[in-house]
């Protein structure tokens, strides 16, 4: 069983917990994609001076949160397990790194003050429609 656990800046911990509950192979995956913008606005805004680019300097401070993040979840979790860290818009990142998946783990992430659609934000509404692995969507704390 490979059960992939989504790392959300904000909601980690509670993906972490919920995962802890099944045994198998482990996968955390982090996603970042603020540096693309940026890399996409200087080239808009300035042209493709790419000495210049502030893009470069966010992907540096993205890959570098991802790994601090993912050594926590890891920390975490308490046992052996693969982290990947990737780029790219998110929800599609989380659902090809799924594909193959027995399992995805990730939690809600919208208006959590009531069940109903709200408490999903778009990305994960998008990775709930359309992961092709089971999901278990967790209640963050």
């Amino acid at each position: 069983m490979t059960v992939v656990v989504w790392i959300a800046d904000d909601t980690w911990q509670d993906c972490v917990d919920a995962a802890s509950a099944y045994d198998g192979d482990f996968l955390l995956l982090h996603v970042s994609d603020v540096a693309g913008a940026a890399h996409g606005a200087f080239a808009g805004l300035f042209g493709r001076h790419s000495s210049l680019d502030p893009g470069t300097r966010l992907d540096d401070l993205a890959a570098d949160h991802a790994t601090h993040l993912l050594d926590a979840a890891a920390e975490r979790l308490g046992r052996p397990c693969a982290k990947e860290a990737r780029v790219g818009r998110v929800e599609h990142e989380v659902v090809a790194a799924a594909q193959e998946a027995s399992l995805l783990v990730l939690c809600r992430d919208g208006d959590v003050s009531h069940a109903g659609p709200r408490s999903l934000g778009p990305a994960t509404r998008f990775v709930v429609d359309h992961a092709t692995c089971p999901v278990l969507l967790a209640w963050p704390t």
